[in-house]
């Protein structure tokens, strides 16, 4: 359950204009069924439970033709708008959208729409007031870490890394949209590598709080994870007597 002081009045920005070249499907792998219905349309359906919410915005393919016929659709804190090539693209473009419906101030949260699992509890941590505007959900390692290099045309490896020190990024990430535009922006100018909000403001000095969030937050990206998060929603959703 979500308690104790947490930031409102904040948007969420979904990258939804990708492909999803790795899972080989018929159609881009935000509207690939799971539990019957589209991921985006899961990922959507968390996001407004989350208290405080302002609005989402959504950046899409220029010749999507799903989106209309999600039931989020027509929700109305739900804004699609076109996005780009990239994810940094997509994401730039939802935030010039909110430069002219929001304060420079205001809290944004970039989140995978390839993440239908991210938890309630996960989203209370990011949104603390105790914690920095600019922050983000990130999983400490658990495996070993090897850095590879490439002998004969194979990947060996290089060395070890020290695996306290790793930590593997989620989503959502958090930042100011003044601060998180401008960063975006100018990282894109520069054609600097983007992967995600947290590389953009790290472009240009500043360093995200990493905020620990849950295992099962797990992106969709390979066939087999789909089976994952369905087990995962079925399992956290199920009543109480199922899970017996």
């Amino acid at each position: 359950m979500i308690s104790g002081s947490l930031v409102s009045g904040y948007w969420v920005v979904v990258p939804a204009a990708g492909v999803g070249k790795r899972m080989g499907a018929d159609r881009p792998k935000q509207y690939l069924p799971l539990l019957g219905r589209p991921l985006l349309s899961l990922t959507l359906s968390n996001i407004l439970t989350w208290p405080g919410l302002s609005g989402i915005v959504v950046a899409l393919s220029a010749d999507d033709v799903h989106f209309p016929h999600l039931p989020e659709a027509k929700h109305p804190l739900v804004h699609p708008i076109t996005g780009g090539a990239e994810r940094a693209d997509s994401v730039l473009a939802a935030l010039n959208f909110l430069a002219t419906h929001a304060s420079e101030d205001t809290p944004v949260l970039v989140h995978d729409a390839a993440r239908p699992c991210v938890a309630l509890d996960d989203i209370s941590a990011l949104l603390s007031e105790d914690v920095s505007p600019i922050a983000l959900l990130a999983q400490p390692a658990s495996d070993t870490v090897k850095l590879s290099g490439v002998e004969q045309g194979c990947a060996v490896v290089e060395k070890t890394l020290d695996r306290n020190r790793i930590w593997l990024a989620q989503t959502p990430q958090r930042a100011p949209l003044g601060l998180l535009h401008s960063c975006l922006r100018r990282g894109l100018e520069q054609h600097a590598a983007i992967t995600d909000e947290s590389s953009a403001l790290e472009l240009f000095g500043h360093s995200p709080q990493l905020v620990p969030g849950r295992r099962d937050n797990i992106k969709v990206t390979h066939p087999a994870d789909i089976v994952l998060a369905e087990t995962i929603l079925r399992l956290r959703y199920a009543p109480t007597e199922e899970k017996r």
